[in-house]
């Protein structure tokens, strides 16, 4: 090991210079050490980290993370082996690992919980960690643990991501660290400035050190898309609709039209296809605090404070046609045609279509605190941890007006999915904002829909040192208490009559849709109006009538708003023991890990045979579940050579389901006659574990490894969809809804391989290089979310002097993402390309140019076939400006 350490660190050196000294370095314990910074020095403390590890365990390093062209961690963890990433708003925020549900990993801040919250009104707390909180600048070292150890947090089936932040006792005493930059999105046209300032001191015994950080973060995100809201069978049109049973053959869809539909009741069309135009800005500050304190090298103390306040507020215009509306345009068909069982081009005489503009105000505030205290005894060792994580965020509030138009279309899918398809009208009214108009009758809505989210805990680890092949035995308790809720209120807009032009209606941009094929002028040219107008004007109270006054949202205002508010205690209480060893080539690590959950899962329940829209139909009703697993598990490592290593671990391991899905929640929706909901009945997802690897250190700062990985997953969480019957508030009647709910869907398993390449070449360059293949199915062969079947990353860099160079090519297969109003969502196979380029101009300055998401990558997302895009979005590339000043 002591031949390996020096040998890298002497790899800086030319290639000749490396071969030339390896022979001496095995023998001459007093040899220079050639210090080695950068890109380089970043990749060799990976290895190192790698090499050392008693589990399967990929590292990345502060360079890394501060060498990539990323906004936040997620985006830094591309280049690991059966690491993937989701980026459906363009920016990394979800991460699988191994083929699995990103709510299968966990993620953990210096070994702890962060309390975590989505803007998104959407989405639903849950146990994916959004990565967009955490700022790259306060990593020092991330862990991307592939295999378990009894010592480490359960609820893991894919892997465990722990981010290790800087402390003050490992940096410069005196540290003054800065960077500001410009970041500008060529979609939205907009740039905003970026800052972080990082200052570290410690006393001159090194037994204090104190660090304070801040970083500011801004983005004007603007996603264009094409998009479509559910799926129909062709029947709806021939009188297949119970709440309105109309046939268009009966009316304008007669001759060869009438034919092909009678021929193709099952065929599947979009139910509202258009065009949406998304606007977001984005901002995080971040500040981070640590405090060491080490009187002797026996007591340590440590101290640690994350704040994160960020907005999201943003703006939704969505300009679509309603071709399947039950009540205005199942009638309407004039024409259609089919291919292999997808409506493929549909036209539609005086038809409904909607213009939907949702203004949102979101945000995430989140603050953790950590203490940890340990003291070392001659072979013997105590720690104990406490701590508090907090997180409130969702949609604070949301205006919401619906613009309606009848006209004729025609709604054209053919080219799917390179032109994911068209929407066209006989009279240009796409252009012409006079012509949408709200219904007095039911105008929209306002909506707030907070989320909480807190952890609690306690722990004490104490550890024994001893001689022999059982090197060292660790035990230890701790205890989680988790709470999170959402509160969902609402209230109908009634009695607006507006034209769309009344709110500072303009033209959207000229890049509008811009790498989209197949558009046409119609839908790029568009109009938009302005959010903050239709606001004021709501808020204005203008619409009201006489003597009426402002509507105040409420939780009884409709059966959804009513479902979705709920909240979970989860107590989590564990115990384990665990040894490591070495005997020989042969070390690593075994044992076990005893855990108990309990579960109260409340939420207002429907009283049976009520219309569910009074205060009166509700009842609210906690449902109590616990559940014991005992969780075994072991890691092997053989050193068969000085540069070769052999690794085997199996483990039981469990994974709880999502909170939202813990509960009995709903949500609705009353045009398209769909929804979703939780199921409080659910168990955890539990799951036998097998991986080996193999990994050669060929030379210096070189890698070449493979590892193969199985798990069996029992009591799999799907989501089915079945009839449920609730009062439609927009029709002020009760019918029936399509609701897809979570439930244990019995077996799954994800098999594969990852195969990983690193290694430094001369004169400056190098190559780290990936692969994984990941074959995941349930039941019946059903797809899991977020595995893609093919995974390819490319990173080539460059380093010679001043100059560095480094660019991060991703693709991966097609992925299911879940069950959507009935349809099996999928994301096509996408990649992307990120690049740096900087110049140290001293040892204290550098600057850097990067640039992000430069194939400006289609994120097209469909139902159950290509041919039927449900959302095609672009977002942009980013680059950024940086000047790095530390001293």
């Amino acid at each position: 090991m002591k031949y390996f350490h020096k040998a890298v660190l002497a790899a800086s050196a030319s290639a000749m210079a490396v071969l030339a000294a390896a022979p001496a370095l095995a023998q001459d314990n007093n040899v220079e050490e050639v210090v080695v910074t950068g890109i380089r020095a970043s990749l060799l403390q990976s290895i190192e980290s790698k090499r050392r590890a008693d589990a399967i365990v990929d590292v990345v390093t502060a360079e890394d993370v501060g060498k990539f062209p990323s906004t936040n961690v997620a985006e830094a963890l591309t280049i690991v082996p059966g690491v993937t990433v989701d980026r459906a708003f363009g920016q990394g925020e979800k991460v699988s690992i191994l083929g699995t549900d990103p709510a299968l990993n966990r993620t953990l801040l210096n070994g702890q919980t962060v309390a975590s919250a989505d803007w998104f009104i959407l989405d639903s707390p849950g146990r994916t960690f959004n990565y967009a909180l955490l700022a790259p600048q306060i990593v020092g070292k991330v862990e991307i643990f592939k295999s378990p150890e009894p010592r480490i947090d359960e609820g893991s089936i894919g892997g465990t991501v722990i981010v290790n932040t800087r402390k003050p006792l490992d940096l410069k005493s005196g540290l003054i660290a800065g960077a500001v930059s410009y970041l500008y999105n060529d979609r939205s046209k907009k740039g905003d400035a970026q800052g972080s300032l990082l200052v570290s001191w410690k006393n001159e015994a090194q037994t204090f050190g104190a660090s304070f950080s801040v970083q500011r973060a801004e983005d004007q995100l603007r996603r264009d898309g094409v998009e479509s809201y559910g799926t129909i069978a062709a029947n709806q049109w021939a009188g297949g609709n119970p709440d309105n049973p109309v046939d268009s053959r009966t009316r304008g869809c007669v001759g060869t039209c009438a034919s092909t539909l009678t021929a193709n009741l099952n065929a599947r069309s979009p139910n509202a296809f258009g065009a949406s135009y998304f606007e977001q800005g984005r901002k995080r500050t971040t500040y981070t605090t640590a405090l060491q304190w080490k009187p002797t090298d026996a007591l340590s103390l440590e101290f640690n404070w994350l704040k994160i306040d960020a907005t999201y507020d943003n703006t939704n215009q969505s300009m679509y046609a309603f071709q399947g509306n039950t009540w205005n345009s199942l009638g309407a068909l004039t024409d259609l045609t089919v291919k292999d069982g997808v409506v493929t081009k549909a036209s539609f005489k005086n038809a409904l279509s909607v213009l939907d503009v949702q203004y949102r105000e979101a945000g995430l505030k989140s603050d953790t605190y950590h203490l940890k205290g340990g003291y070392k005894g001659d072979s013997w060792d105590l720690n104990g941890e406490i701590g508090k994580s907090t997180a409130d965020g969702g949609t604070k509030r949301q205006v919401f007006l619906e613009f309606l138009n009848w006209a004729d279309y025609t709604v054209d899918l053919s080219g799917a999915p390179k032109t994911p398809g068209n929407l066209s009208y006989t009279t240009n009214v796409l252009g012409n904002p006079a012509a949408f108009a709200t219904d007095p009758g039911w105008s929209g809505n306002l909506v707030s829909k907070p989320t909480t989210d807190e952890e609690k805990y306690a722990q004490i680890d104490l550890g024994k040192d001893f001689d022999g092949v059982i090197q060292r035995v660790q035990v230890g308790y701790k205890r989680r208490e988790h709470e999170t809720g959402q509160q969902y209120a609402g209230i109908a807009i009634t009695g607006v009559a507006a034209p769309a032009s009344l709110f500072a209606a303009s033209q959207v941009p000229g890049n509008y849709l811009k790498g989209f094929d197949g558009v046409n002028d119609q839908m790029s040219n568009r109009f938009r109006i302005s959010g903050q107008s239709m606001v004021d004007y709501v808020q204005s109270g203008k619409w009201l009538a006489a003597g009426a006054t402002m509507p105040k949202p409420s939780i009884f205002a409709a059966a959804e708003f009513t479902a979705g508010n709920w909240n979970i205690e989860e107590n989590i209480d564990a115990a384990y023991a665990q040894a490591n060893f070495k005997a020989d080539n042969i070390r690593g690590n075994f044992g076990v890990r005893y855990v108990k959950t309990s579960v109260n899962s409340a939420g207002y329940v429907c009283k049976p045979g009520a219309a569910c829209n009074t205060q009166a139909d509700w009842t609210w009703q906690t449902t109590k579940k616990s559940y014991d697993n005992v969780l075994p598990s072991v890691n092997i490592i053989v050193d068969a050579r000085e540069d070769l290593v052999f690794r085997f671990a199996a483990a039981q391991v469990i994974a709880r389901p999502n909170y939202a899905d813990m509960t009995n929640y709903f949500w609705l929706s009353d045009g398209i006659l769909t929804g979703g909901g939780g199921n409080p009945a659910l168990d955890p997802y539990k799951s036998s574990n097998f991986n080996a690897s193999a990994e050669w250190y060929f030379q210096p700062q070189a890698i070449l490894s493979a590892e193969v990985f199985y798990k069996d997953i029992n009591n799999y969480i799907l989501t089915q969809t079945q009839p449920e019957s609730y009062f439609n508030q927009s029709q002020g009647r009760v019918t029936t809804y399509q609701i897809s709910r979570p439930f244990n869907a019995g077996s799954a398993e994800v098999k594969g391989v990852a195969v990983a390449y690193q290694q430094t070449f001369g004169a400056g360059f190098g190559l780290l290089a990936n692969y994984t293949y990941a074959d995941a199915e349930g039941k019946a062969g059903a797809p899991l979310p977020y595995s893609s079947k093919n995974q390819i990353n490319i990173s080539p860099f460059y380093e010679m002097g001043p100059f560095s160079a480094r660019a991060t090519f991703n693709w991966r297969s097609k992925y299911f993402t879940g069950v959507d109003r009935g349809d099996n969502m999928f994301v096509r196979a996408q990649k992307s390309l990120d690049a740096t380029v900087g110049y140290a101009v001293n040892q204290n300055i550098t600057v850097s140019v990067s640039g992000q998401n430069l194939l400006d990558t289609e994120y097209y997302a469909y139902a159950n076939t290509t041919a039927l895009a449900r959302g095609v979005y672009r977002t942009g590339r980013k680059l950024q400006a940086t000047l790095n000043v530390s001293f």
